[in-house]
């Protein structure tokens, strides 16, 4: 079996709007079917997410 790695920060709250989740980036449709996407959906997904990152303060 293999493992299959998740942005989850275990901090699993939606935006205002209900559509993004505060803590790892995702949309409701990213999460609920991630079990499901290929690894390149989730590869996709992944580097959307280190792209939207904030810079870190200096």
């Amino acid at each position: 079996m293999t493992n299959i790695v998740s942005p989850c920060v275990n901090i699993c709250q939606l935006d205002a709007r209900g559509e993004t989740c505060l803590g790892c980036g995702r949309t409701r449709d990213e999460i609920g079917g991630w079990m499901s996407m290929s690894a390149e959906e989730r590869d996709a997904v992944m580097a959307r997410l280190a792209d939207s990152q904030p810079e870190p303060a200096p």
